[in-house]
């Protein structure tokens, strides 16, 4: 009989998650490999000493039918719920409260929890950072910053990373694909995470705002599941964040404290400010992944198959598809 195929896959967020599940499920060995502490990418969670506040992805709606049916499954394990926020919208002069038949749906208790429920049942090497590949006889073998080569022999690499993250992986591997990933054009957002002693009196939860510097406003605590001392979330629009990607943080939390007083926003208590230097594509590339079988190369990720939670999830479970095709032929 021929050995299980073991496959290693970079990049632990809900792309790489969902892809190493399906592999797995399927019976195929997979090695998952990232760069941070733990799993999720920008499915991400902020914690301190009595709070905790989303500061990547807000939240995450399931329009396909097989992301539903996945949804409907961490809700039934308790890690994920529907959001119904006071959504308002600021365009221009006249803010108004907006009414809106798209469910939202946010990790319980805390965004970080559907990553963390996919990653209970794989291998994940957290803190290790992927820097090289090479493809000799009999597999692929990959090159950590922290471990050097790895012995081990893979049969495929599966790159579920940001594009530009991808480029230096792919360029002397296969051009072509280092071409498509550096034609992804990924933009930065500044968040900027606020604490209060008290509830905020303002009347929404949550808002989309069309002009200045911010883009979204969120009150965390509106959030299913949440607890702890009151969190807001700023996230500053990405041409902005791109114009000031490289400020310090405390001009651009000038900035963001400033809009949201604007909109009668108090001040904080404290603040942090992240930066996410890749927080999204303009526009996602089609394609909902890449798979080259005679290398046994592949790609996805959310700046795939249209962007957003969903289109990573489904980029990832497609790639793991047309993998484990290319393993039944053999």
């Amino acid at each position: 009989m021929n050995p299980t195929p073991h496959l290693a896959l970079i990049g632990a967020g809900i792309a790489g998650l969902s892809c190493a599940t399906a592999l797995q499920q399927a019976g195929l060995d997979v090695s998952l490999f990232d760069k941070s502490r733990g799993p999720g990418g920008r499915m991400n969670t902020r914690r301190g000493d009595g709070w905790q506040c989303d500061h990547g992805a807000q939240y995450f709606t399931a329009r396909h039918p097989d992301f539903r049916a996945e949804v409907a499954r961490w809700q039934k394990a308790g890690v994920a719920g529907l959001w119904t926020p006071r959504l308002w919208l600021f365009d221009g002069d006249s803010p108004a409260g907006r009414e809106s038949t798209v469910e939202r749906f946010v990790g319980t208790p805390a965004m970080t929890a559907p990553a963390r429920y996919l990653a209970s049942t794989l291998t994940v090497q957290a803190t290790t950072r992927i820097q090289q590949l090479r493809h000799r006889a009999p597999g692929w073998q990959v090159f950590s910053a922290e471990q050097g080569w790895l012995e081990a022999r893979f049969a495929a690499v599966l790159l579920a990373v940001p594009a530009p993250q991808a480029v230096p992986l792919l360029e002397r591997l296969a051009p072509e694909l280092a071409a498509l990933a550096g034609s992804a054009v990924m933009r930065g957002c500044w968040a900027l995470l606020l604490r209060f002693a008290a509830p905020v009196d303002l009347p929404f939860d949550a808002a989309f705002v069309n002009h200045g510097p911010l883009r979204w406003i969120a009150r965390n605590n509106s959030k299913p599941g949440r607890s702890g001392e009151e969190t807001w979330l700023l996230h500053a629009r990405a041409e902005w964040s791109e114009a000031h990607l490289e400020d310090d943080p405390e001009s651009v939390a000038a900035a963001l404290l400033y809009a949201f007083g604007q909109l009668g926003g108090p001040s904080p208590q404290e603040w942090n400010a992240h930066r996410w230097r890749y927080a999204d594509t303009e526009p996602a590339l089609a394609e909902a992944c890449v798979w080259r079988p005679e290398i046994g190369l592949g790609l996805c990720g959310d700046w795939l198959n249209g962007g957003k939670v969903e289109g990573a999830w489904r980029s990832g479970r497609t790639l793991a598809e047309q993998v484990l095709r290319s393993f039944a032929r053999c």
